[in-house]
């Protein structure tokens, strides 16, 4: 399986078995994020104790593009303390930036890894990178 076919089908995945889209009344944050170039909306809700995020989760609407990559994001940063998150984030990001590709260094954003591929597809950048743009959002409110 080509690259293209993992990432279509991750996507795929991820849209179709949401399992991190619920909601989550009893979050320390739900932070909302929004598109409006192309109408995608989530809420992300982390529930944080001892600068740990113990749960997270999300809601909204969007394209299969911004749920799954919204999906990925939390199975990556549930359980890991907010110093690790941010640093996910920023390697996510410089990633899609096209500021680094270092395998090694990207290992760390597991199947997110090939959310790469966004990179070259302009209108589609934003889509991918709303949840992690929330996501340092609320972090920085959090701490």
């Amino acid at each position: 399986m080509d690259l293209n076919q993992i990432y279509t089908e991750l996507i795929r995945e991820h849209n179709k078995n949401p399992i991190n889209k619920v909601e989550m009344p009893d979050a320390t944050i739900s932070e909302e994020g929004h598109n409006p170039s192309c109408g995608d909306e989530i809420i992300l809700h982390l529930k944080v104790k001892e600068d740990t995020i113990v749960d997270a989760s999300f809601s909204g609407v969007g394209c299969a593009i911004s749920q799954a990559s919204t999906s990925m994001m939390i199975d990556l940063i549930r359980g890991k303390e907010i110093y690790e998150a941010e640093r996910i984030v920023d390697i996510f990001l410089k990633m899609i930036r096209k500021e680094i590709d270092n395998e090694e260094e990207l290992e760390i954003l597991g199947d997110a890894i090939f959310l790469k591929n966004i990179s070259n597809m302009p209108a589609r950048v934003k889509c991918g990178v709303l949840s992690w743009h929330t996501l340092k959002i609320a972090l920085e409110k959090v701490k």
